[in-house]
């Protein structure tokens, strides 16, 4: 049994001020990923100038956020299937913040490297236990419905990040976009008073905490999460190389003002927010998994055409922007119901589920992003063939899961997690 907010957001046109204002706080809460790597980005070059670090090790700044955004979300989700969500998020908050001032005092590319760690750590709670709130409130395609919007809603992090750190950088430097991710973090923990708990106690996980981290092992043998997991950690892995690859491919390679390349990144993000708008229109109607599988094609499609463009140097600027706009864009269809899709049939383990989904999402893109200083060669070659390998990795995850989702209706086996959920 679900709880339901007062006119849900995701089923009525005219939500209320209530629901609204849960949307909004869930929307910040998920965009604390996109805004503390897009809003840099502009600056790395100037950062590897002023650090006096070669391009590798500031692309290394992108993977060690992931990491410690990808281990992060494996012990908040437990805490917040254990103590609720609101204290979990308050908590990570405010480590966000001090790791953004750490960032920001940096004198060192080391020390950059460490403050970032720190950062992604508490920033990790607020994505992954607003995805679990989203599972407490609402069932499998309200659920991806409701993922739609709050992805639509805060997308206007990575669409204004980009543009608001090249205005930052050009009017002060780059230590002020830390102090300004800085303010955010406070900003948003303090409108947390206004966001209700949604995990009451008689729902909440008993079990030590220890027990509660060992069934990560248990939720990692159910066929239905893990391929889900794993199709959108290919995608995800593209979606890092593409964000990690770009502030060199444009502004180094083709000399992209970095002001104008928050135009080029914002661009993707509108697309972006067209297709989690179209999507849900489409889930009601069209089922999450289908949608995902379309997603997925397209998502091979067009990292192939990017991984031809990037090795010959075909359409300059335009043959790198056209197929990373068609590759971004579908994250509208494969994130959202990709996620609920793997959550439907864990209720009672929304967060931990959560937190296994969101650490191997991101923890793709620790290792494309490393990738791309590993292969690194100057020119957008290592992004493209590394964008398309992870767009071919998506189809194909994507094509066996649904295959094995048909078995396992057909034979009725719901002991592999195949098969869906009884209606709640």
């Amino acid at each position: 049994m679900h709880q339901s907010p007062p006119r849900s957001p995701a089923g009525s046109s005219r939500p209320d001020a209530s629901a609204l204002r849960i949307l909004i706080i869930l929307s910040a809460l998920m965009s604390f990923s996109s805004i503390s790597t897009d809003m840099y980005l502009p600056a790395l070059p100037t950062i590897a100038r002023e650090l006096h670090s070669a391009s590798g090790p500031v692309e290394l700044t992108i993977s060690t956020f992931l990491i410690g955004f990808s281990l992060g979300q494996l012990f908040w989700g437990p805490i917040g299937d254990r103590m609720g969500r609101r204290v979990p998020i308050a908590l990570g908050l405010l480590l966000f913040a001090i790791g953004s001032v750490g960032c920001g005092m940096s004198t060192s590319i080391a020390q950059l490297l460490c403050w970032r760690i720190v950062q992604a750590a508490g920033a990790c709670s607020g994505p992954v236990l607003a995805r679990a709130m989203t599972r407490d409130l609402y069932a499998k395609e309200r659920a991806a419905q409701t993922l739609s919007i709050l992805i639509l809603m805060m997308a206007v992090a990575p669409l204004l990040g980009p543009l608001l750190g090249g205005q930052v950088l050009l009017l002060w430097s780059w230590r002020a976009i830390f102090w300004i991710l800085a303010a955010l973090g406070i900003l948003t923990l303090l409108a947390l008073r206004a966001l209700p708990e949604t995990l009451p106690v008689e729902r909440r996980s008993v079990a030590p905490l220890g027990t509660t981290l060992r069934s990560y092992l248990a939720l990692a043998g159910n066929i239905r999460l893990m391929g889900y997991a794993i199709s959108g950690g290919f995608y995800y892995g593209g979606c890092y190389a593409f964000i990690a690859g770009t502030p060199f491919a444009y502004v180094d390679y083709y000399h992209v003002p970095a002001q104008a390349y928050g135009l080029l990144f914002g661009v993707n993000i509108v697309g972006l927010m067209a297709a989690n708008y179209l999507n849900t229109r489409l889930v009601l109607r069209l089922g999450s998994e289908r949608i995902f599988l379309f997603g997925s094609v397209i998502a091979a499609l067009s990292g192939v055409w990017l991984a031809v463009d990037s090795r010959f140097g075909w359409g300059g600027v335009a043959g790198l922007a056209l197929p990373v706009f068609i590759f971004m864009s579908v994250s509208g269809f494969i994130v959202a119901n990709s996620v609920a899709s793997a959550l439907a049939a864990f209720p009672q383990q929304a967060g931990a589920a959560s937190s296994l989904i969101g650490a191997m999402h991101y923890g793709s893109g620790v290792l494309s992003a490393a990738m791309l200083g590993w292969f690194a060669d100057g020119t957008p070659w290592p992004m493209g063939w590394i964008v398309g390998a992870a767009g071919l990795g998506c189809l194909a995850t994507a094509l066996i899961q649904a295959r094995l989702v048909r078995c396992a209706v057909r034979d009725q086996t719901p002991d592999l997690g195949l098969a869906e959920p009884a209606a709640e």
